[in-house]
């Protein structure tokens, strides 16, 4: 169906295969389409007790969405590129919802669109070169494809804090906080799928034990880096638990004089020069709204997000326009974002992007959950 993605039946497992590396696997639009595609043909077909997903190359199964392609259309004056969105977060749920085991291998980096494609899965499992994050805020987007999700269902504040700083982290982390289920060596996963691929499964619940009693059974992979966040779960709760940016970012100068200081200041720093001011105070809200959302209902007020993005209400700057320019396409990394700083940033700024209608005519989403499978998991 496309170039950058192979699709395939070994035994009673069907492999997906993100084949795009030289672009760390990021997702075109026909990439998601073919990915939809084999999942619906795969959903009623006896032969298939279960999904693995899996990128190519030693980099990453995906980092992300194909922003160049973002970039291009949108400076093009076309508006078809929220096609591209509404493809995209269908497919994140119908991960979601997958009634078959869905397995995604969360080796190297896995951010963003990455991200989306593998936290609706039944078993999440990174290695030690897993990099992750949701880095949005740093090109003027915010963490969508379910993301408002996932990171709202997080412990404490800490959705919060990594949907706004974009902060990477690794696969202890990642298990420790909820972002993934297991951590197995690099080197171990070609065997997992030719365990999976080979045996003789009666049913989906075979699979997925056979893959979590491998994973249970793997030896800790060496050089695996510590976790960071566990010291700081505290402190990271008593800041980003505060009402708004910049009573945040005051408290977070504070705190520099005092016992985290390095990490306050390296994280101050971070939010003031290294992302943009309007969509960090967009993050914030966005993850504090989720926490009484469904994930079907948080895909649709994304959707309403994006358009607001890339200024197809009317309403707002093409923020992310620029934010790709100066990070992807000039590389001078000097965005000249809408507001000079967060302080800036207005109440009325933020709320324009929460006031469409998640449910009316033109959300092409509206449909999505209202009859069918339940959400089964919406973060770890």
């Amino acid at each position: 169906m496309t170039e950058f993605v192979r699709t395939e039946i070994r035994g009673r497992i069907g492999f997906i295969t993100l084949t795009r590396p030289k672009a760390l696997n990021a997702l075109s639009h026909d990439m998601i389409r073919a990915m939809a595609s084999a999942l619906g043909a795969w959903r009623d077909d006896p032969r298939v007790l279960g999904v693995v997903l899996q990128g190519e190359g030693v980099k990453g199964l995906c980092a992300g969405g194909d922003i160049r392609y973002f970039h291009e259309v949108v400076s093009a004056g076309r508006t078809d590129i929220m096609d591209f969105f509404t493809d995209e977060y269908t497919l994140n749920y119908t991960i979601a919802t997958y009634p078959k085991p869905y397995i995604a291998l969360m080796d190297g980096v896995v951010m963003g669109g990455g991200m989306g494609i593998s936290q609706g899965a039944a078993l999440r499992i990174v290695t030690e070169a897993t990099r992750m994050a949701m880095p949005e805020t740093a090109i003027g987007l915010f963490p969508d494809v379910g993301g408002g999700s996932f990171l709202a269902n997080l412990a404490g504040h800490l959705g919060e804090y990594l949907g706004t700083t974009g902060i990477v982290f690794g696969a202890v982390d990642a298990c420790e906080i909820g972002l993934a289920d297991a951590v197995v060596p690099r080197a171990s996963l070609p065997a997992l799928c030719e365990l999976l691929a080979n045996g003789e499964w009666q049913d989906g619940d075979a699979v997925l034990n056979a893959a979590r009693m491998f994973a249970r059974e793997a030896l800790l992979p060496a050089g695996l880096a510590p976790g960071k966040f566990a010291p700081l779960r505290d402190v990271i709760d008593s800041y980003f638990g505060l009402s708004d940016m910049p009573a945040i970012l005051k408290a977070l100068k504070r705190e520099a004089r005092c016992e985290y200081s390095g990490w306050a200041e390296e994280t101050e720093h971070l939010l003031r020069s290294k992302r943009s001011p309007l969509m960090v105070c967009v993050t914030l809200e966005q993850v504090r709204r989720a926490r009484k959302l469904s994930l079907a209902d948080e895909l649709r007020e994304e959707w309403l997000m994006m358009r607001s993005v890339f200024n197809l209400d009317g309403r707002t700057g093409a923020e992310s326009v620029e934010g790709i320019r100066a990070l992807v396409v000039d590389k001078d990394h000097a965005p000249r974002w809408q507001h000079a700083d967060i302080e800036s940033v207005k109440p009325a700024d933020v709320a324009r992007f929460f006031d469409g209608d998640r449910f009316g005519a033109d959300n092409p989403l509206r449909q999505l959950g209202q009859s069918g499978p339940v959400e089964r998991r919406s973060c770890g």
